[in-house]
């Protein structure tokens, strides 16, 4: 689970050959996986090997000799000089000893296989002239590309394209996943991506100590609430929503029913007065409270029964909204920070931060692209050097909360720096209200108990894995009634009887 930065894969391979490996052991066993991988894709026809100059090229030359010993057709093309090669790609240069063609689009052709090993995980800066023209032949050419370690043109801390990069039909990395593969546009040029064993230990983890994580169940599998059979709804706590006014009821509603089937005990929509009746209306197994005011509200807080609060779905932008938060803060439960109440700070995002930290507060920010520059204005998604990853660490350590950045690559970050990706939502989440109900469901786990970042982390693994169960035409609706499937998977999983 995992996710290395390339820094910290060069560390990994340093550690490995500190510890009495050799930097041309691992080429040549990066080699292998890669040329197994290229015999499982493509039984029979020719291969055709891009090269680059440095280690990637030396493990597609290492891959390009293994295949040939396999009785395949193989022919290399390499971007520069085979003699300016250095060090363990000059190794495996003198392995190879077959013929290196010249460098240019005609010599893509159409083989039966591509195998693309121009440039490595590291790549900073645009793709350019030649490199550029073979990358766009690649592409044009049909024939499926198997990738080594990244598609050559995606740059492996932000997933970002670099100008133009290789699409991959399955990519071989190498110990650990790196950021490219999950962060967009990266992980759509990867296509299916295989982790090979080269012979770096586990116990180089120790050293390194990463934090950054796939958004997986060994992630949080051990804070997951399971109920017990000698338990009651009020140990699963009592989540409150507030709602907006008579126009705008719908999103509360959402969110308190993704609490509801989220697990919390008891669920109560904190309702103006005004919206009572048509709230009551909607609901059943969900309570209201009516609350129009932030001291009705701080009052019912400081009941500590009430532990958890969603503010924000359908609440309107301004100073009501703004003193509503205000009071949520300064009461003993932990909360979730969500549309309205993140666009009602955007004219003095310093406020929130400096409150959150006076109180101590155990916050979820959950923003999208569209809200999250209105928080941190300085912090663009359009920079191609500054990952998403990037982004949401910097938020959440300059907001002092948990920020989850929403998207199809979905990313959550702790103030004390960890993070995780998230790569399982499907496409058919982009949908009016799918929002609200993440933040209801994450609701219900912090009324669990659940640590903040984990609580994140759950809730949108499972908003993911809901979106993937109610399947093509799913509407907002639908995420909280397909959840029961969801936990029956993960209690299968854990082997636990229900």
């Amino acid at each position: 689970m995992e996710i290395l930065s390339i820094p910290e894969m060069q560390r990994a391979d340093l550690l490995t050959i500190a510890n009495g490996s050799s930097g041309f052991a691992l080429m040549l066993a990066a080699g292998r996986a890669v040329a197994s991988a290229a015999n499982d894709l493509v039984e029979e026809g020719p291969i055709l090997v891009v090269v680059g100059a440095g280690n990637n090229g030396g493990d597609g030359l290492i891959a390009a000799t293994e295949l040939m010993a396999m009785g395949r057709e193989v022919s290399v093309i390499m971007l520069g000089d085979r003699e300016a090669l250095k060090g363990d790609a000059a190794l495996a240069a003198r392995e190879w000893k077959g013929p290196v063609f010249p460098f240019h689009p005609q010599a893509i052709r159409q083989p039966a296989l591509i195998i693309d090993a121009l440039f490595g995980a590291g790549l900073n800066r645009p793709v350019k002239g030649d490199a550029l023209a073979v990358i766009e032949a690649i592409n044009a050419s049909g024939a499926p590309v198997l990738s080594i370690d990244l598609p050559s043109g995606i740059n492996g801390t932000t997933g970002m394209v670099m100008g133009v990069a290789v699409r991959a039909v399955e990519t071989v990395t190498f110990f650990r996943r790196k950021p490219g593969h999950l962060l967009l546009p990266g992980r759509l040029h990867c296509g299916r991506v295989r982790v090979a064993d080269i012979g770096i230990d586990d116990a180089v983890l120790d050293e390194i100590k990463p934090l950054t994580f796939e958004n997986c169940v060994a992630l949080w599998q051990s804070a997951f609430p399971v109920p017990r059979i000698d338990g009651h709804k009020y140990g699963r706590g009592h989540a409150v929503v507030l709602s907006g006014g008579l126009a705008a009821t719908g999103a509360a509603r959402l969110a308190a029913r993704g609490a509801l089937r989220g697990g919390a005990g008891l669920v109560t929509v904190a309702s103006p007065r005004d919206a009572l009746a048509v709230n009551a209306a909607a609901l059943t197994a969900i309570m209201i409270r009516a609350i129009d005011t932030a001291v009705e509200f701080e009052t019912l807080l400081s009941d500590r029964r009430f532990n958890a609060c969603v503010i924000g779905p359908g609440l309107g932008v301004g100073y009501r909204t703004r003193e509503l938060v205000q009071a949520a803060l300064a009461a003993p439960c932990r909360s979730v920070l969500d549309a309205d109440a993140l666009t009602s700070f955007a004219d003095a995002p310093d406020r929130l931060f400096e409150a959150i930290r006076a109180a101590g507060a155990e916050l979820v920010l959950t923003p999208h692209e569209g809200e999250f520059p209105r928080l941190f204005s300085d912090m663009s998604n359009k920079n191609p050097l500054r990952s998403k990853l990037e982004r949401v660490r910097v938020a959440a350590e300059r907001s002092g909360a948990v920020v989850l950045l929403k998207g199809p690559d979905t990313v959550v970050a702790a103030p004390d720096g960890r993070a995780a990706i998230a790569c399982n939502a499907p496409p058919w989440l982009a949908t009016a209200g799918a929002g609200d109900v993440l933040s209801g469901m994450i609701a219900a786990l912090l009324a669990q108990h659940v640590p903040t970042f984990e609580a994140a982390c759950i809730g949108a693994w499972m908003h993911g894995e809901a979106g993937g169960e109610a399947g093509p035409g799913l509407i907002a609706e639908d995420l909280p009634e397909v959840l029961p499937a969801v936990f029956r998977r993960l209690y299968d999983e854990f082997g636990i009887d229900y």
